[in-house]
C-alpha cells in the first residue's frame, strides 16, 4: 500500500513536525509504504492553486502510484469548503483514499467504493471549518475596530523595517516568481502580496 503524507500549518512560526510524526507512526503501524511527504506553512484559506505543496501533491498522484493520502485533520487540507470537497472528489475519482487521522475516517471503503459515512461527516466538518474561518476573521475585524476607536494603531511600529534577509525568508515564493520574470501584477494575483512589497523584493534582488 503506497501512501503520501500531507501536513500544513498556518504561519511561519508554527511547526508541522507533530503532524508528520503521528502520520508516519500510523503508516508504520498499518505497514504502509510512505512514498512522498508534502509540507507547507500557509493559510488554509488560500486557494489550492496558491498552495505549492498541495498542488505538488495532486500532480504527484497523477504520475505516480498512490493508494492513500494521509492528513492529520480536515482543516489541514483546506479551510475553504469548496476546495476541500473538490480535492476529495478529485482523488476519489482516481480511487485514491484520503485518511483523516484525527477522526479515523477514510473516504474510500476497502473495496474502493466511496465511504458514505465519511462523505457525510467530512462535508459537515468542511462547512464547520469554513464557518470557523469566517468567525475568526469577524472577531479580528471587531477587535481591530475597537482598538482603533480607543486610539490604538494597527500595524508595525513606526520606524520598523525588515532586513533584506528577513524579506527573503518571508517571501520565498514571490522571489522565485520574480526570478522567473513574471510581472508584478501577475505575481500579486498569484500570491496576494502587495505591489509595494514586490517592488522592495525586486530592489533587493537587484543589489
Amino acid at each position: 500500500m503506497k501512501v503520501v503524507i500531507y501536513a500544513r500549518v498556518s504561519t511561519k512560526t508554527q511547526e508541522f513536525d507533530r503532524q508528520v510524526a503521528e502520520l508516519r507512526e500510523y503508516a508504520q503501524k498499518m505497514e504502509y509504504e510512505v512514498v512522498a511527504e508534502f509540507t507547507e506553512k500557509i493559510s488554509g484559506a488560500k486557494k489550492v492553486e496558491e498552495r505549492e505543496a498541495l498542488s505538488e501533491l495532486l500532480a504527484y498522484t497523477e504520475t505516480n502510484t498512490v493508494h492513500k493520502v494521509l492528513i492529520y485533520e480536515c482543516s489541514r487540507l483546506s479551510r475553504r469548503a469548496v476546495d476541500f470537497l473538490t480535492v476529495i472528489e478529485n482523488l476519489t475519482l482516481r480511487k485514491i483514499s484520503v485518511y483523516i487521522h484525527q477522526n479515523g475516517l477514510e473516504t474510500l471503503l476497502p473495496n474502493g467504493q466511496p465511504n458514505p459515512i465519511a462523505q457525510l461527516v467530512m462535508g459537515i466538518l468542511a462547512q464547520f471549518n469554513s464557518m470557523e474561518r469566517s468567525l475568526i476573521r469577524s472577531r479580528m475585524e471587531s477587535g481591530y475596530n475597537h482598538y482603533r476607536v480607543n486610539g490604538g494603531k494597527v500595524g508595525r511600529k513606526e520606524g520598523f523595517r525588515k532586513t533584506d534577509e528577513q524579506m527573503k525568508a518571508d517571501y520565498p515564493k514571490e522571489i522565485q516568481l520574480l526570478k522567473k520574470g513574471l510581472s508584478l501584477r501577475n505575481i500579486r494575483a498569484i500570491t496576494n502580496t502587495s505591489v509595494n512589497t514586490l517592488r522592495k523584493l525586486q530592489k533587493i534582488l537587484s543589489l
